[in-house]
């Protein structure tokens, strides 16, 4: 696995009121999410770089407004519901 270092300046922990391991929670999900709706990039692969379950991943998506439904245009979204 790759391993990423991004440096913070202590006045932004202090300002946001987050832990060292709180931030990197959040940079971990914050990069899964981004991964995931600009890269299409898998749910299972995207949990395991925010280091969660699957289902804990889709609640994130869900937290935020993500989709886990993509199509690529409407005839395939209208294709699907006629399947549904």
């Amino acid at each position: 696995m790759c391993q990423v270092a991004v440096q913070i300046p202590e006045a932004v922990l202090y300002d946001t009121h987050m832990t060292s391991i709180q931030v990197n929670d959040y940079a971990k999900k914050l990069i899964a999410l981004d991964y995931y709706t600009r890269h299409h990039v898998s749910i299972g692969y995207c949990s395991q770089i925010a280091e969660m379950t699957e289902e804990d991943f889709i609640k994130l998506l869900g937290q935020n407004n993500i989709s886990i439904f993509q199509f690529d245009d409407k005839n395939e979204f209208m294709e699907e519901l006629k399947n549904a």
